[in-house]
């Protein structure tokens, strides 16, 4: 009967929501620094903070970045400076 409520729907939504965010930046951040070395403080920062749609965007432009300016005019593009 619990499974079936709309509250307890609404947390296993957002739960699993979180969990894709989490594995997608995870991903992200491995990838970069598989390609690129261990990346900047600042740069994890901003990575950490993306929404999931973000982080897709991020791992498509990924197949086109050359450097870690790259990343950077990317990331300065994309996300409020802090």
């Amino acid at each position: 009967m619990l499974e079936e409520s709309v509250v307890y729907q609404d947390i296993l939504q957002k739960g699993e929501q979180r969990g894709e965010e989490k594995e997608a930046r995870k991903v992200a951040l491995r990838l970069l620094e598989l390609r690129f070395g261990k990346l900047p403080p600042g740069a994890r920062r901003q990575i950490e903070r993306l929404m999931v749609t973000q982080l897709e965007a991020l791992l498509e432009a990924l197949l086109n970045f050359q450097s870690k300016q790259d990343l950077n005019h990317w990331l300065r593009q994309r996300t409020p400076a802090h």
